[in-house]
């Protein structure tokens, strides 16, 4: 898991972040798999493109599920640094031989509608160019729900991590066979 504050848990114990219930549940399930959580509260893609490789060379993953962005695009950072940041990342973990699921986000309107729209439409044509598994939005079905988020109304509440998992899990399973 390679990721920023949503797969961090950040705000709750790391036991009740959807990473945690997704090891539980590969246990349930008698995987194989470990679940090794790389994820860093704050991290930009930037940031994971820098470390990557050296994740990468320790761990030997089968499978990476890339969850940044949402704080390139909190900060309106350039979307085209932004993409080129995720594609080195997919790139080096494919190269790795790992098989890749993209997590995409959404942000507010705060820099413009074709910000918003443009960040979002990035996780697609990225997954779709690197032929990564997707999923869309993590937060799809709840994110309009402020009772399953923080105080912050950024990071989702303990309520919100299994949801997160089940948004996750038809996109990852097939990863996993």
């Amino acid at each position: 898991m390679f990721g920023d504050s949503l797969s961090a848990a950040y705000g709750i114990a790391s036991s009740l972040g959807w990473v945690a219930l997704l090891e539980e549940r590969l246990k349930r399930e008698r995987s194989d798999y470990k679940v090794v959580n790389a994820s860093i509260s704050g991290e930009t893609s930037a940031g994971g493109r820098a470390r990557i490789d050296a994740l990468l060379a320790r761990e030997h993953p089968a499978v990476v599920i890339v969850e940044l962005g949402a704080n390139d695009g909190l900060r309106g950072l350039p979307l085209a640094q932004m993409r080129d940041n995720l594609a080195a990342i997919i790139q080096s973990a494919q190269k790795s031989g790992a098989r890749v699921l993209v997590v995409g986000m959404r942000v507010p309107p705060n820099y413009g509608d074709e910000y918003a729209e443009r960040f979002s439409a990035a996780f697609a044509q990225l997954a779709k160019r690197y032929k990564s598994a997707l999923v869309p939005f993590m937060l799809e079905g709840f994110a309009d729900k402020p009772e399953l988020f923080q105080a912050d109304r950024i990071h989702p509440a303990p309520e919100a991590q299994p949801l997160i998992l089940e948004r996750i899990w038809p996109a990852l399973a097939p990863l996993l066979k």
